[in-house]
């Protein structure tokens, strides 16, 4: 009896420790790989100029790593090496430098690149969030519900704008 106690007990705790273990090595794995290509892409892009994918990817990996400077400035080299290369799907790029302006609140930034995104590519969902997103911030409700609408109408299943703009409407209702 206190064999299969001490068994079942050692089982358990085996278990639990494989059932933590496993998150934790996932993540090393995903942080060395990140890290990684990292190193790679500034040792690449600091000796000679990069494609507009490499400066992006970088420009990534900063925001991951919230340097919203570096990353700033490498969506900006993204953005002149598109040009050079006659890159016409440009919206996420303006996008990633929106989202770098809101993460540093520099608002009225994030909306200008957030719209230049919107104007590149006028179905972006994601641009179109997270410009209703900065009007939020910027306490333009009215424009953040109209936005937030928009989604609603190119994609009815978008969790993000139907609860935003339902805790929106009541807002505006309240007032």
């Amino acid at each position: 009896m206190d064999d299969t106690l001490a068994v079942t007990y050692l089982s358990i705790l085996l278990a639990l420790l494989f059932g933590a273990a496993f998150p934790l090595f996932r993540q090393i794995f995903k942080t060395r790989k990140a890290e990684t290509s990292l190193a790679r892409l500034q040792k690449k892009l600091s000796k000679d100029n990069g494609t507009t994918q490499e400066y992006y990817e970088l420009s990534s990996l900063y925001l991951d790593k919230k340097i919203y400077s570096q990353a700033i400035a490498t969506f900006q080299k993204a953005l002149k090496a598109a040009e050079q290369e006659g890159e016409e799907t440009i919206a996420p790029i303006y996008n990633g430098l929106g989202f770098a302006y809101f993460a540093q609140e520099q608002y009225d930034l994030a909306i200008r690149q957030y719209k230049e995104a919107l104007k590149r590519d006028p179905n972006y969902i994601t641009a179109l969030n997270n410009l209703a997103h900065a009007y939020e911030r910027k306490s333009l409700m009215a424009q953040a519900l109209q936005t937030y609408e928009q989604v609603l109408e190119l994609d009815p299943k978008n969790t993000t704008a139907k609860r935003r703009s339902e805790s929106l409407r009541k807002r505006l209702v309240t007032k």
